[in-house]
């Protein structure tokens, strides 16, 4: 019919509030620093040099890694709740940061288990000081709120004990009975949130590190001096075997600590 609309008003597309304020955001590089007691920073660039950086009191640098301004910046703590800061928000490099507790609602008597950037689709291995653990992938960790989100659910006294990247095709773990094993990473479900399964068996003790590795590269650790031993393959047969396992006796070598540095 003659003078008819020809066209018709279909929904907005949602626009989450958070993207629109990501947007806004001018992409830089940041240095992001965090200190043993849990006190944060951003420098301005890709700092590698940490010379001059102060700490307050004893405290002392626990970890630091490169982000940008609109970058998220996830925190596990040992009660296995995940909190999400946005990069552009924390305090500058002048001074000496500020505590993360005072910008995630952290339980009190827990403590901070690792701090590292959001990417999106990666994969992590998360698991307590029982042994028992799953893969996650990140954007499940993602959290919009002060209280963020319970990741890994533990049953005192067990702890939630680390968080890994999940690059590789298997899986090492050490218990502090310093028995190691390793197995297949397609023996570790994928889950949103949970207990897990166990990764490893003690009877004696807990978790004391894991590492996710290809298995054709060997089996790699840094001792105290930061020197890197690697294990090749073909001589790593007789700790390899399936999830839940006991273990045995490391490689000679291996650092005193229980950990692959």
């Amino acid at each position: 019919m003659l003078g008819s609309r020809r066209t018709s008003f279909g929904d907005l597309p949602a626009i989450a509030f958070e993207d629109l304020a990501g947007a806004m955001i001018e992409r830089e590089p940041l240095t992001i620093v965090v200190s043993e007691k849990g006190w944060i920073r951003a420098l301005k660039g890709h700092a590698e040099d940490f010379e001059s950086l102060s700490f307050k009191g004893d405290d002392r640098l626990f970890i630091s890694f490169f982000a940008e301004t609109t970058s998220k910046i996830l925190v596990f703590s040992s009660d296995g709740r995940v909190f999400t800061l946005e990069a552009a928000k924390l305090p500058g490099g002048r001074g000496q940061g500020e505590p993360i507790r005072l910008m995630a609602d952290i339980a009190e008597g827990e403590t901070i288990k690792a701090v590292f950037p959001y990417v999106g689709g990666r994969k992590m291995l998360v698991a307590a000081s029982d042994g028992r653990g799953f893969l996650a992938s990140q954007d499940e960790m993602v959290a919009g709120t002060r209280k963020g989100k319970q990741l890994l659910n533990v049953e005192k006294p067990a702890v939630a004990a680390l968080i890994v990247e999940a690059a590789g095709d298997h899986v090492a773990v050490i218990g502090e009975n310093r028995k190691l094993m390793i197995f297949p990473l397609a023996q570790v479900p994928e889950m949103s949130r949970g207990k897990g399964v166990r990764l490893q068996k003690y009877r004696d003790g807990g978790l004391s590190d894991a590492k996710i590795f290809t298995l054709s590269e060997g089996l790699s650790w840094k001792d105290a001096a930061s020197r890197t031993f690697n294990v090749a393959a073909r001589d790593l047969r007789d700790w390899i075997g399936n999830r839940a396992e006991a273990g045995r006796l490391p490689p000679k070598g291996f650092p005193k600590t229980n950990r692959f540095g």
